[in-house]
């Protein structure tokens, strides 16, 4: 039986896999363009850099998904959690650390394994008949990326343009209402009317509106293949009425009419926990975003689950190549993990590439093989990027994903705690499964 993996990446993700397969006695070749070479973002020589925050999000537990998704990776024995355990500094409920003892504590560990050999240098093509991991993250190089390209049938996303997702009991149904336009379809969608003293606010407030600064390497080319809201907004008063705030075919039950202005939002997921806002990429700041969509009255109180972004983010179609074990349904030995495969995140990136190890590594050991529980943080984004979806995007770690409990809980704190509890009792059986051989 082969005992050889390929790692391409030293990233978050990448380290995850070298480090849990050589524990675990499989040789792993790492192959990473430091230090002989940087991306636009990248400067340390160190591997698994953060390069847009020192925080790893909340540690709450109960409260925040990837709080859970935390401690679902410290029960897995998580390098990138134990580093950031180790090289955390106050910051309240968030585990922020050190960025520079972060990245130095994982290099450490890497390089001192016996079953890691490091080799400086970019790889440019792949051996299907060899085990490969791809964990090149969101800025893959660009030969790389064209043999990505040619190895998944289809371009890659070069821009990740999300709108913003809300939890659907968040919405003020008082305010809005199911249907299609013209009442062709089922009624799935969710409108939000406006009048037009709430749409004029809403304009003159989106186009004041903060926006994130883009770096060097994330240029406007961006715009015109997925026009953020504002900056459509900047073409005319009427712009959006005349796009994705079409009222056209909406009829308002309170008024039996079109309103002057629309907002429509479509279900993210199978369980209708979770509402994309359609058309809304957007390029604002995250507390902008919150404050501007909250003009529109059904949105008033919208819990955001995951908040518009627009950013370079190399990532592959995952739901229509990858099996739930990360490897690419065309060839079995080749796997992908982290934010190339949609997850979005730098906590959600290292899951991944740690669940991608745990599967690979029983896959080589000819072990019977195991699935994570959908129930967890960890199995519901791996369900979400491996199920069709046409109009897929990144995903972070949210409570939105997670399916539904057996019952109803209306309490939005106690639901979340329950969810919590089942996800910690599902990762305490998959360790379990997966120690048992």
């Amino acid at each position: 039986m082969e005992n050889k993996v390929k790692v391409i990446g030293a990233g978050l993700a990448g380290v995850e896999v070298a480090y849990y397969l050589a524990n675990n006695g499989v040789e792993v070749e790492l192959f990473d363009i430091k230090p002989n070479s940087f991306t636009p973002a990248h400067k340390s020589k160190n591997f698994g850099e953060l390069v847009c925050s020192n925080s790893l999000k909340s540690n709450d537990i109960y409260g925040n998904a990837c709080g859970l998704l935390k401690e679902e990776l410290r029960k897995l024995n998580s390098l990138v959690i134990e580093a950031g355990d180790k090289c955390s500094v106050p910051a309240g409920n968030a585990l922020a650390v050190d960025r520079e003892k972060f990245a130095e504590y994982i290099t450490e560990k890497i390089k001192s394994n016996k079953n890691i050999k490091i080799y400086s240098k970019e790889i440019e093509e792949i051996n299907f008949n060899e085990y490969t991991v791809i964990a090149t993250g969101p800025l893959t190089t660009n030969k790389l990326s064209k043999k990505i390209e040619e190895i998944v049938g289809g371009r890659l996303a070069f821009y990740d343009a999300s709108a913003p997702i809300v939890a659907f009991d968040s919405i003020d149904m008082q305010n809005a209402f199911f249907g299609d336009r013209y009442n062709k379809g089922n009624g799935d969608h969710i409108n939000c009317p406006m009048n037009k003293e709430e749409y004029e606010l809403f304009i003159a407030e989106l186009l004041k509106a903060e926006r994130v600064e883009l770096h060097g390497f994330e240029n406007t080319c961006v715009f015109e293949g997925c026009m953020p809201i504002e900056v459509m907004a900047s073409r005319g008063e009427n712009t959006l009425r005349f796009g994705p705030l079409k009222p056209a075919g909406l009829d308002d039950p309170k008024t039996g009419r079109w309103p002057y202005a629309c907002v429509q939002l479509r279900k993210e997921d199978e369980h209708g926990s979770m509402y994309n806002l359609i058309g809304f990429q957007t390029n604002l700041k995250w507390g902008e975003q919150k404050r501007i969509f909250g003009i529109i009255p059904a949105l008033k109180g919208a819990e955001y689950l995951r908040y518009g972004v627009m950013h370079k983010n190399t990532f592959i179609n995952s739901t229509k190549v990858l099996t739930y074990n990360y490897s690419l349904k065309e060839h079995p030995k080749t796997f992908f993990a982290g934010q190339i495969t949609g997850v979005e995140g730098y906590v959600e990136s290292a899951g991944s590439g740690l669940l991608c190890a745990i599967y690979l590594e029983r896959i080589i050991k000819g072990k019977t093989p195991i699935k994570i529980s959908e129930k967890t943080v960890l199995g519901a984004l791996t369900k979400y990027i491996t199920t069709e979806n046409k109009d897929f995007q990144p995903m972070n770690a949210n409570f939105g994903i997670l399916p539904p409990l057996n019952c109803i809980v209306k309490d939005k704190a106690k639901r979340k705690y329950q969810m919590a509890e089942r996800s910690l009792i599902q990762i305490e059986n998959f360790v379990k499964e997966n120690s048992n051989g």
